[in-house]
């Protein structure tokens, strides 16, 4: 039987355990965490997963730990008395040149939206933050969220859009599946060497971020400096680029409102790609040309910026966002249980223990996208992790898997278990 410290001990390692794997990263059985890359970046202390400044040399904490501290050098004069001093080396033309101190990164220009669908105001934003990255680095992250209501396009088809309108940022768009989060993009930043970074949002959304990015610095990532920046002031009743959005194009679309459309698209996209954009969203969120009424559709659930008095109404009520509901905020990624109902926010707390806060508009009820084909299109297989979609793919490339229903049902568990079974026969018979 396990002792109390015994148990206490591995609660403790576990819950760092699932930060770590939330994150990313393997443990080396030694308390330390490897990221992507094979560095050791974290560390197990108290319960927390403490990551390890990348500036200080690996080993550096650990070897003076526990050592006594080295004896007060002695003074020149005493040196003098004790040793003759020791004859100086010739220099020669073949002697090593001193080691340079590595090089400093300028800071990393971070954008991590949601694009979806992809507008003329979001091209401001990616301008806006060249500007501000001054010539370093800049790297854009668009979200890995979809629902039918308010995340119609999936995240391949987005960049795809993406790279499209904006032409001269093709190169910064990054499509990386494990950037989820605002969280894993800053971890992600500090593995890569940076040591400060700059982070452009929306006016609106500039004081969520520097809480959230600020709080946690020193406990996820260290960075020196972490500046939160505005792109600008969002006008939603403005015309043009700065009264554009999101929710306008997805409003447009369920109004069947092409040319409403066209005007929140860039002229790098011509009509014909545009009327493919425009359809994509339209596929996403589900609704038929044919059958497209005012009365089909709730606005606050799609553009809740636009239908705020019955937003708010049906949160009142209780219809939506209750306490123990899963929700996802759409600006940060994060997603959380509901664990305090304010007038208009709520705050929510992470699997790993993290904690947000977010207005209601900004948050969506989180669920699990299910794809069921094995293609997401046509030569390109679903590699989305838990769908069925996936684990017929993955069961397809198995010599021996069957896709029948009894085995889909089981997740693949009836196929493992006659593969174990049969390997016991085949050791019991040797």
């Amino acid at each position: 039987m396990k002792s109390f410290p015994q148990f206490l001990s591995e609660a403790i390692q576990s819950q760092a355990a699932m930060q770590a794997k939330k994150l990313g990263l393997t443990g080396d059985r030694h308390g330390g965490w490897i990221d992507r890359s094979g560095k050791v970046v974290a560390r197990t202390d108290k319960g927390k997963l403490k990551f390890i400044d990348s500036r200080k040399p690996k080993g550096a904490e650990e070897a003076g730990a526990g050592k006594q501290p080295a004896a007060q050098a002695p003074t020149p004069q005493s040196t003098q008395a004790a040793v003759a001093p020791a004859p100086q080396p010739q220099t020669t033309s073949q002697q090593a040149p001193e080691e340079q101190p590595e090089k400093e990164l300028p800071p990393l220009t971070i954008v991590f939206g949601r694009f979806n669908p992809p507008t003329v105001g979001h091209e401001k934003l990616l301008k806006s933050a060249k500007r501000i990255s001054a010539g370093g680095d800049v790297k854009i992250y668009p979200s890995r969220s979809q629902d039918p209501k308010k995340n119609p396009l999936d995240p391949d088809m987005k960049v795809s859009y993406m790279r499209k309108m904006f032409p001269d940022f093709e190169e910064n768009i990054i499509n990386d599946p494990y950037m989820r989060t605002i969280f894993d993009v800053l971890v992600a930043a500090q593995e890569e060497g940076y040591t400060s970074v700059n982070i452009v949002v929306g006016s609106d959304r500039q004081a969520e971020f520097e809480n959230l990015a600020q709080k946690y610095n020193g406990e996820l990532y260290n960075f020196d400096l972490i500046r939160v920046v505005s792109a600008g002031v969002r006008d939603a009743d403005a015309e043009g680029v700065e009264g554009m959005s999101a929710s306008k194009m997805r409003k447009a679309v369920i109004d069947d409102d092409f040319n409403s459309f066209r005007r929140g698209t860039p002229k790098t996209l011509d009509d014909a790609e545009t009327q493919a954009l425009f359809n994509s969203v339209r596929q996403g969120m589900q609704v038929k040309k044919s059958k497209v009424k005012k009365e089909n559709y709730s606005l606050w659930e799609i553009a809740p910026k636009y239908d705020m008095r019955n937003l708010r109404e049906n949160y009142v009520r209780g219809r939506i966002f209750r306490i123990g509901d899963t929700v996802q905020n759409l600006n940060t990624g994060l997603i959380g249980e509901v664990m305090r109902r304010g007038t208009n926010h709520l705050i929510c707390v992470t699997e790993e223990g993290y904690m947000f806060k977010s207005w209601i508009k900004d948050l969506m009820e989180y669920t699990e996208v299910k794809m069921d084909s094995m293609y997401r299109a046509p030569g390109k297989p679903n590699t989305l992790v838990g769908t069925t979609g996936y684990l017929k793919y993955a069961l397809k490339q198995t010599p021996g898997a069957s896709l029948g229903k009894e085995n889909l049902q089981a997740g693949g568990v009836s196929f493992l278990g006659k593969f174990i079974n049969n390997y016991k026969k085949q050791k019991v018979r040797t």
